[in-house]
């Protein structure tokens, strides 16, 4: 990705998904900037938002859940153009690689209308056996959901 990557059909990426994100005042850091924290919570909130979506439980208690029982191995954020108003943003998701247990997905935090890259990104999660805490492997149910979001060969 470069650091202000321009798509030419604004609202619809080429690949992947584009989930709405709300900059919320509190969001804001003393010089009036998106805190840097507030980039990775963007964008779990997205990907929860997109799970949920295709039927994903997700729950503090990890024994409830099945597929959404993940950890995060990796996080690596690269700030490119600071975000400096409240209001309505993106987060493109895709995902680079699905391995039996593993899951790495880029992400990006865009203007509204995909015009514009403020942040870009990728995390590796691990799915868990709920009762052992042990690496498991993805279900038939959420291969789908994963496989959808594959970022085509020749991007």
């Amino acid at each position: 990705m470069t650091d202000t990557q321009r798509h030419s059909s604004p609202g619809a990426p080429a690949f992947g998904v584009l989930r709405t994100a709300i900059v919320h005042f509190d969001d804001l850091d003393a010089f009036g900037m998106l805190h840097n924290s507030r980039y990775g919570v963007m964008v779990e909130r997205a990907w929860i938002s997109y799970w949920q979506q295709g039927d994903t439980a997700f729950s503090p208690d990890r024994f409830l859940l099945e597929d959404g029982c993940n950890v995060t191995k990796e996080l690596k954020v690269e700030f490119d153009v600071p975000v400096d108003k409240v209001g309505e943003y993106g987060v493109h998701l895709w995902v680079e690689r699905r391995g039996r247990t593993s899951l790495t997905y880029g992400f990006r935090l865009c203007s509204a209308d995909d015009t514009v890259t403020y942040a870009h990104g990728h995390r590796v999660i691990v799915r868990l056996d709920r009762g052992t805490l042990r690496p498991a492997a993805w279900s038939d149910r959420a291969k789908p959901l994963i496989d959808g979001l594959l970022r085509p060969d020749d991007l």
